[in-house]
């Protein structure tokens, strides 16, 4: 059945992130006993600004129905194939999992999982992916670092940072931190951390902090009652650091001291290809007297499609809406500048993709707040408009934003068809006048469909607008 939202969407609808809101390591819980002294506190992660990585590309992916709700994503970064190839395993196991579950099954639940940078420095690379799985038991909240060594050009666990001879006296260490901690369990971690391939399971969270201390987290019931939820261990850079391995001990001086660049070695790597068009002017476009429809590309901007997109848009001198995720703003701002320039307009799609309807008031603000000031960098203007995730709105996420939701009369299902001649079919079939088609930006194959929706529809008197256009001149 059609359901036309165009007024209801355009009229009426118009951090803490998942990852910082409730990752392991972003703080102690309540119940982690009294206050560390302030010489054993570390200071906070390093901030690193993805857009200084040469050649990077972030894979991401995601479906936009409502009972089947994914969004992944994680780094690909010349140079570190063997850390890319052991996030992507991990990131298409937790996806194939979740569909057999979520998914096939009927049960309700959400799979996040999302990146952030701990360093990328020197000869180091280190990268956290945080993954929150509604379909799983508990909380469904699982962090993991990944570590990629330059100059042995190889990818290492986290336990990797701590040398062999080191780890009984390190493990020691962290087992005197979590005693006296309400929920911790003296049995569970002694059987638990008393095995080698254990070790590297349950040690799978480490990170660095600005002062050289080290930062370790457990998940929730790895050494401890499930109750309890996470434990968070931090190690004052005087007491871990007579037991980094080579490595670790380069890893910490990168994430205190960070050089200017990142170099693994990898070939001669070039920057994304951004267009130059340029918009001549504002859009004279009348909807009232000529056929106008919004496309709208969710998810990006990638590398390279979103380039391609904004040549073919440019081609049929078509204007479009992108509705930009905010971790992938920050990893390729010239892109959303190249957006921009071209007179397109630039929307938010939350920092990484949650369900904002299951997110505390400022939790949404903090998605929706974070991904604007991206936008805002890159393009010097902050959006007006944003689109939940899988098209969830209620009350709460309306009030947590002074933004104007937006959601679509048209859905391809692009993620679902990895096919651009059913996407573009689609497209020319069902969209009518005054609709907004809803594509994605990060899928080659959708980005291949546009050609052929333009030269079609072109031919057919249909002008493309951008849906602030579309509002204003209904």
């Amino acid at each position: 059945m059609r359901t036309h939202t165009l007024l209801p969407s355009l009229l009426l609808l118009g951090t803490l992130s998942i990852t910082t809101a409730c990752s392991a390591g972003s703080s102690e819980p309540a119940s982690a006993g009294p206050p560390r002294a302030a010489a054993e506190s570390p200071s906070p992660d390093r901030s690193v600004d993805p857009s200084k990585i040469k050649g990077l590309r972030i894979v991401s992916n995601s479906s936009e129905q409502r009972s089947c709700p994914f969004a992944t994503s994680y780094p690909d970064v010349p140079g570190a194939k063997p850390m890319t190839a052991a996030m992507k395993k991990d990131v298409e196991q937790r996806l194939a999992t979740f569909r057999e579950a979520a998914c096939r099954n009927g049960s309700v639940g959400e799979l996040n999982v999302s990146h952030r940078f701990l360093v990328a420095s020197g000869d180091v690379l280190g990268v956290r992916l945080t993954t929150q799985d509604g379909s799983a038991a508990g909380s469904g909240l699982s962090t993991k670092t990944y570590w990629y060594d330059g100059d042995a050009g190889d990818y290492g666990t986290a336990l990797g940072l701590i040398a062999d001879d080191s780890r009984d006296a390190f493990i020691s260490a962290l087992k005197g931190e979590l005693k006296g901690r309400e929920g911790f369990d003296t049995t569970t971690f002694d059987g638990t951390l008393s095995d080698p391939a254990s070790r590297v399971t349950v040690l799978d969270d480490m990170a660095f902090t600005t002062d050289g201390g080290l930062r370790v987290s457990f998940d929730r019931g790895e050494v401890g009652a499930p109750p309890a939820g996470t434990y968070t261990v931090a190690l004052s850079k005087k007491t871990v650091t007579p037991w980094l391995s080579a490595f670790g001990k380069r890893a910490q001086r990168q994430t205190m001291t960070p050089s200017r660049s990142l170099d693994l070695g990898a070939p001669h790597t070039p920057g994304p290809a951004v267009p130059t068009h340029t918009a001549s002017g504002d859009d004279d476009t009348d909807c009232k007297k000529v056929t106008c429809i919004a496309l709208t590309f969710d998810d990006g901007p990638a590398v390279p499609e979103t380039a391609t997109l904004l040549d073919h848009l440019a081609r049929y001198k078509a204007r479009a809406t992108f509705f930009t995720v905010g971790q992938n703003v920050a990893a390729h701002p010239g892109l959303v500048r190249a957006e921009a320039r071209a007179g397109h307009e630039i929307g938010n799609h939350s920092w990484n993709h949650p369900d904002l309807t299951k997110l505390t008031p400022e939790q949404i603000a903090s998605q929706l707040n974070r991904t604007s000031a991206a936008i805002k960098a890159a393009t010097g203007k902050e959006p007006t408009l944003f689109r939940p995730p899988y098209g969830a709105i209620n009350q709460t996420v309306r009030s947590a934003t002074k933004l104007s939701p937006v959601l679509w009369d048209v859905d391809t299902e692009d993620w679902k068809y990895r096919d651009a001649a059913k996407v573009a079919q689609t497209v020319i079939a069902k969209t009518q006048r005054n609709d907004v088609v809803l594509m994605h930006d990060i899928h080659p194959t959708s980005v291949a469909a546009v050609p052929e929706i333009l030269r079609t529809l072109t031919a057919r008197g249909y002008h493309f607008v951008t849906v602030s256009h579309l509002r204003a001149t209904l």
